[in-house]
């Protein structure tokens, strides 16, 4: 993997991400304005919020760079843009680290402003440092990139990208324990929440808000979560496609 070529990638996403304003949006301002609706939707009962809002600030961030990434990815294999960058002397490695350095500094910027929003604004009330807040918020933010950018390589259009959300996205929201606690669950559905990320990413929130410390329990979640998007953006790496049949 080149180093100036990675950079250049990045460089070249984010000059593209700058004239599409509603992309921009999505991914920095949705998180926010979820987290404030719900907020006001418990507003009678914040205990609520506090539950379930730390959990969410983990979850909002990866579904959007999920879909934002996926669909941005397709968009340059659909217009031949990928085709003619992989015709230089660009490996594939070098393509998809660009993508998620670009994705990756929205997505620092995204958890920043929907964990400050939650936690000086709304109240969220969290026993530990926010600051482990946001960087579990920016570990799921780049666990959905790299999803994204691997989810990518099977959809032939726009509208298959988003189909995948239900098949990855959603059962890992289903089993994660923000509805019911994993240990509750019927076994068979408990061992498969175990090899879901998203699990970890809500656990590693719950820790940080029921424990004034750094807990080895948190250090696993955060390395479990850390380490599938290095997993997946290899395997996106791996099945990186010039162009779409």
């Amino acid at each position: 993997m080149n180093r100036a070529r990675t950079l250049a990638t990045a460089a070249r996403v984010l000059r593209q991400l700058r004239h599409d304003p509603r992309s921009i949006a999505l991914m920095l301002l949705v998180p926010c304005l979820m987290l404030f609706l719900l907020r006001y939707v418990f507003d009678g009962s914040p205990g609520t919020f506090d539950n379930i809002g730390a959990s969410l600030l983990g979850i909002f961030p990866l579904i959007t760079m999920f879909l934002v990434t996926s669909i941005a990815t397709l968009r340059e294999r659909t217009s031949g843009t990928l085709e003619r960058l992989l015709a230089m002397p660009l490996g594939k490695a070098d393509l998809i680290a660009g993508y998620a350095l670009a994705f990756g500094l929205l997505a620092v910027l995204q958890s920043t402003l929907a964990t400050g929003l939650a936690v000086w604004f709304l109240g969220l009330d969290v026993v530990g440092s926010p600051w482990l807040l946001l960087l579990v918020a920016l570990l799921d933010a780049l666990l959905g990139t790299a999803l994204g950018l691997f989810v990518s390589a099977f959809a032939a259009s726009e509208f298959q990208a988003v189909q995948f959300m239900p098949a990855v996205i959603f059962p890992q929201l289903l089993l994660c324990g923000l509805f019911t606690p994993r240990d509750q669950m019927a076994p068979a559905l408990e061992a498969l929440s175990n090899v879901l990320p998203m699990s970890y990413a809500v656990d590693g929130m719950n820790e940080v808000l029921r424990n004034p410390d750094i807990t080895p329990d948190f250090v696993r979640d955060a390395l479990v979560v850390a380490g599938c998007a290095v997993l997946v953006l290899a395997l996106g790496a791996a099945t990186l496609r010039r162009r779409t049949a």
